[in-house]
Parts: C-alpha cells; structure tokens; sequence
C-alpha cells in the first residue's frame, strides 16, 4: 500500500499528516503508526494526524502519539492540521473542528501563524511542589531552577509513572520564569516517552497554572520552548479559564509517498 503524507511542524514539535477524508488509513493498526513515527525506520515524527470529514464542521483531527495509540489532545498538532487543511484546501483562514477533547475554533495568517482556541479549564490542583491540570491532556507543572541543565527526560519520566499518576500517568511541564509574562518550559511527554521541542496543551497549561499561582498577572502569557516561541491568552472569572487560545507558527516541510 502506497500512503501520501506531509509532515508539519509546530515550535519543533513534528506530525505526520495523512488526508484520510476517503477512510483508506488502518485506523486500528498501532504498528503501522509507530512504523510511520519511528525516525530510524519511518518518516520520523512525534505524533501522526488524521484529517478526516466531519458532518458539521469543517473536518475531523484523529490524533496518534509516536507510540502508535490514539492520544488525547495535541495542541501543536492542532494547530499545524489546520495549517495542512488549508494547504489542500479544506479551509481558508478559519476553521471549525472536532477533536478527542471537543470542538475547536483557529485562525491563520498569511505567514502561517496559527490561534487555535483551546478547551475552557476549570480545575487548577494545587499541591506543595506543582501543579495539575488538564488541557485536553493532563498537565504535571513544576517550577524548577537551571531549566537548561536540567534532566528532563530522566526525572520527568520518574514523576511520569509514579504513583502520583498511576498507570494513566502524565505529561511533565517543567518551568522557570524569565520576566514577568515570560516562562521557559520543557515538556516530557507521555506517549513519546521522551522530552519534545514543543508541547502546546503543556505550555497551555503552563500559562494558566502561573496565572493561578499569581506568578504573572499577565493573561497574555509568552513561552519560551526548546522549538522556539508560543504565547497563550486566556481569561479568567474565579478561577475559571475561558477564551483560551494557543498562538504560534505551523510550518510544512516536506511531503511525499511512502509504501507500506
């Protein structure tokens, strides 16, 4: 079987896209994603996207991680499948989707610079040494001093299988402040089993969780990732988070045919 894809990237976090609007895609076959995903074997990716056709909005996103199982919400994902849907000419400058988590509102730009409205978060856990919370996917975020040298993807997936998660386990935000409205992060992300460049639900749920634990006061927050540059704005009504947009650029890189 010969499969056309593109392959996308958002702040360095990477996606194989697969229009799948004729239902051709072995949706079920987690080996065949994982083959796809693998950068040795494979096209090389940390997640794979489905685009597929929806009876009321604009299309459908099936999101996979790079582990070869369905996954919930990706925001980086989200936003470069709307990138891709205007590529092939699903949509123009709006979209309308459905995701795992729901429905999705986006805008682009001529340059690529996508705002993808997030779901509303209602439930900020606050606990001695981080926070949790979910954003489509759940969030572990952790304020941390020498971000730079820090060992991500050991301890992030020690706190990622630990009993505070259990088998479900979580995404693990790491953080530290670099101006008022401005925070680096790196992400440890289940599924990949590894740090990504990039995770939009994480620095989702890193803006919202300083907003929370009153650390800026800015509800237009920057994030400095390993890939480069995300900011999200939200607003908040007692400790309710709505109008939450993820901003940032999805860049096509290359497409081609693979036999499979």
């Amino acid at each position: 079987m010969k499969l056309q894809f593109y392959k996308y990237q958002g702040t360095g976090n990477d996606f194989v896209m697969i229009d799948n609007r004729d239902n051709c895609f072995p949706k079920n076959d987690t080996k065949l994603v994982a083959f796809l995903c693998d950068r040795k074997f494979g096209i090389g990716a940390d997640g794979l996207i489905l685009l597929e056709n929806h009876e009321k909005y604009d299309f459908k996103m099936v999101y996979y991680n790079s582990d070869g199982n369905e996954s919930s919400m990706c925001g980086n994902g989200g936003r470069c499948l709307v990138a891709f849907a205007k590529k092939i000419g699903v949509v123009d400058e709006k979209a309308e989707f459905e995701a795992v988590d729901g429905y999705h509102y986006a805008t682009i730009s001529e340059q690529n610079i996508v705002s993808l409205q997030m779901k509303d978060v209602s439930g900020v856990h606050v606990f001695p040494n981080h926070l949790f919370l979910n954003t489509g996917s759940p969030h572990h975020v952790e304020m941390v001093t020498g971000l730079a040298q820090f060992d991500v993807k050991t301890i992030g997936s020690q706190i990622r299988y630990s009993d505070l998660y259990g088998k479900a386990g979580s995404n693990i935000n790491f953080v530290e402040q670099l101006d008022s409205d401005k925070f680096a992060v790196r992400t440890y992300e289940r599924g990949v089993e590894d740090e990504t460049l990039s995770c939009g639900t994480g620095v989702t749920a890193v803006a919202i969780a300083m907003f929370h634990n009153q650390l800026t006061s800015s509800n237009e927050v920057k994030l400095q990732v390993e890939g480069g540059n995300l900011e999200v704005n939200f607003e908040e009504n007692n400790g309710n988070y709505t109008h939450v947009f993820l901003i940032g650029p999805a860049k096509f890189v290359f497409e081609g045919i693979i036999e499979v």
